[in-house]
């Protein structure tokens, strides 16, 4: 079992786990000069203005010095069991994906809402927090509700327990910290609030988000952390959309399965807030920018 104080032990240490002597100033990652080639998928009406939605790719070529991955509330339990279970399915992915955008010098922040109690002692969490402020361009809401000037309604109902367990637990907080299965390196940061994220992105020249976690729909759109806000901030933002899952149960509308409501909520992103992206794009070495790739960071 591992406790507070060994958890706090492993990252002082990093992933290697040795202990590292009190700092005056964090050190932050180190900066790599390679380029992040991605395949970003989204949806249009084609043509313009009245014809079908349809999907369309394009590359995108970011700076891995000016790319931000935001791990977004894969807690460690929730009132919903199927949700945990599709949750851990992905956690062995989750690592391999932080290992290499770390190599690649992409900047790695954990944000398991709600339980920064938790890692109140760690370096990673302190980081954030003494990043200088600055002050945002718009108001960072504590929760940017769906936008009716930017987007439709979901195309999934949520509206009620929305979790496809047989048997529903009751509806109260389980989660005390982030899983313990995801790897916090040495040079992460840990932070839910939308303020300490922005400075730390404004400290390290970040104009990139790539946004993975839970749950798409809810927590993934409306967080101050969120796709919602980092797009009012004037980020680039891409999802990950096999590093997410909704919260939807299939007896609610449109009545289709789990699987089918999370890419229905992934396709609806794609439409109204930012293009998707596979993890594959992501396990890449950071290399140098290719000629036919959209330059945007």
């Amino acid at each position: 079992m591992i406790t507070r104080r060994s958890a706090l032990a492993l990252f002082s240490g990093g992933l290697a786990g040795a202990t590292l002597a009190p700092l005056t100033a964090l050190p932050n990652r180190p900066v790599k000069s390679g380029r992040l080639p991605l395949r970003a998928r989204s949806r249009a009406e084609m043509p313009a203005s009245g014809g079908k939605v349809q999907p369309f790719e394009r590359s995108l070529d970011w700076k891995a010095s000016e790319t931000a991955l935001i791990v977004c509330d894969m807690w460690d339990d929730l009132y919903c069991v199927s949700a945990v279970r599709r949750m851990e399915v992905m956690i062995p992915r989750f690592n391999q994906v932080l290992e290499a955008a770390r190599g690649n010098g992409v900047a790695i922040i954990h944000s398991p809402s709600n339980t920064m109690d938790f890692y109140k002692d760690a370096p990673q969490r302190q980081r954030m927090i003494d990043a200088p402020h600055v002050t945002p361009p718009v108001p960072i809401a504590r929760w940017c509700y769906l936008d009716r000037e930017m987007e439709a309604a979901l195309p999934i109902d949520d509206q009620n327990e929305a979790c496809d367990d047989e048997v529903l637990r009751p509806r109260v907080r389980m989660y005390s910290r982030q899983h313990p299965d995801i790897e916090i390196g040495p040079y992460d940061g840990i932070s839910d609030n939308g303020q300490e994220i922005y400075n730390y992105c404004e400290q390290l020249g970040i104009r990139n988000i790539v946004m993975t976690g839970v749950h798409t729909n809810m927590c993934v759109l409306g967080r101050p952390f969120g796709i919602r806000q980092m797009k009012r901030l004037g980020r680039k933002v891409v999802l990950v959309r096999d590093l997410t899952d909704a919260m939807y149960d299939p007896r609610d509308a449109p009545y289709v399965s789990h699987e089918r409501g999370t890419e229905m909520v992934i396709e609806h992103i794609e439409q109204y807030w930012c293009p998707t992206v596979l993890s594959e794009d992501l396990l890449r070495k950071a290399g140098q920018s290719k000629p036919n790739a959209v330059s945007s960071g």
